[in-house]
């Protein structure tokens, strides 16, 4: 008996049927040597946190040009939705000390 084109022979690859559980998503955000702040730079799936930044490290500081990284679960991450902005930040514009043109910078300061 011979097995048709169309069936092909059954593997037990990760191609086989069956359950297929995946390792949790990972965010990643990376320090420049440079910059003082963290930049997400893009997601990975890794079985836990330690293996999630060894593999961050791998993939996305190649160059020597991370200072340090975290790694944050994507199921934790919350976020506003973009139709709540008016809630989260009009209310910032009735106070006038929040916005730089209330201060006068002095001559001196270069960078601000």
């Amino acid at each position: 008996m011979s097995q048709s084109r169309s069936e092909g022979p059954r593997s037990e690859g990760p191609r086989s049927e069956g359950p297929r559980t995946e390792w949790p998503l990972w965010e990643v955000f990376v320090r420049s040597r440079q910059g003082l702040s963290h930049k997400h730079v893009g997601s990975l799936h890794a079985p836990d946190a330690e293996m999630a930044i060894q593999n961050a490290r791998d993939v996305y500081t190649r160059r020597q040009e991370g200072q340090s990284i975290w790694v944050v679960p994507s199921a934790e991450i919350v976020a506003s939705s973009p139709d709540d902005k008016g809630e989260l930040f009009d209310p910032a514009n009735d106070k006038v000390y929040r916005h730089p043109t209330f201060y006068s910078v002095p001559d001196a300061v270069e960078n601000m």
